[in-house]
């Protein structure tokens, strides 16, 4: 039986996912090597894998698409390869669940210095509940129910939210910075800076906010914080 941890590199440029699987493999890793998010969930589907390392910049499906749905089913972590300059686009990618980042070009070195890190951290660090497992969550006296995404108080009055309402609940104190909560409830499409799509998001993310009574001049449950999202401010139970 093969005790090696099993790597997952999904890169579309053969040369560079070819050359870290053979220097991963040589530092006591087992890898598997996909060009796209097709083969990525075939190799899933087959075998346990123990860690992903995800190229941002892939044609069709990128991996900002991918690290969001694999996140709807599986806590495996994912370490994100990026090109982009930009801090959104790393902000993004954190904030939909990827556990580190490594800017192109790179050496290799670091890669597998990052990938001990996030593999000791997870060994040793509690996961949050799989997606799967979660039918609701419970804060300052109201229930949010993750399958028909209704959000109800304490009198049984319920409300439906769009699909950033629950984004934001289930990351609990974590900041959802605001173009990554755009991400995550519109598709890869959001990430833009300013006209009616940022007006679009601000209004979708302030909802539930207005959906739980919250006080809009000392808001408690859903909070700004200036400059980088939104926070929740209670304590939040899954279920």
């Amino acid at each position: 039986m093969n005790d090696r941890p099993h790597l997952l590199i999904v890169d579309d440029d053969r040369e560079i996912r070819t050359l870290l699987g053979q220097y991963l493999d040589k530092h006591e890793f087992r890898t598997s090597v996909v060009p796209d998010g097709k083969e990525m969930r075939r190799v899933m589907e087959r075998s346990r894998v123990d860690l992903i390392v995800l190229d941002l910049m892939l044609p069709g499906e990128d991996g900002l698409s991918i690290c969001r749905e694999v996140r709807t089913r599986s806590q495996v972590p994912i370490i994100m390869l990026t090109a982009r300059g930009e801090d959104v686009d790393r902000i993004v990618g954190l904030e939909l669940g990827a556990d580190d980042y490594l800017a192109k070009p790179f050496n290799p070195r670091e890669l597998l210095v990052r990938i001990k890190a996030v593999l000791r951290r997870a060994a040793h660090a509690p996961r949050d509940p799989t997606p799967d497992s979660v039918r609701g969550f419970v804060f300052n006296g109201w229930r949010l129910d993750t399958t028909t995404r209704t959000l109800t108080d304490s009198a049984g009055d319920g409300r439906c939210l769009e699909r950033c309402g629950i984004s934001s609940v289930g990351r609990a104190t974590r900041v959802c910075e605001s173009r990554a909560v755009a991400c995550a409830a519109h598709g890869a499409s959001a990430r833009t800076r300013g006209g009616p799509l940022r007006s679009k998001y601000r209004r979708t993310c302030e909802s539930p906010a207005a959906d739980s009574r919250d006080d809009a001049r000392a808001p408690q449950v859903i909070k700004t914080v200036y400059g980088e999202g939104y926070v929740v401010g209670v304590t939040v139970e899954a279920q």
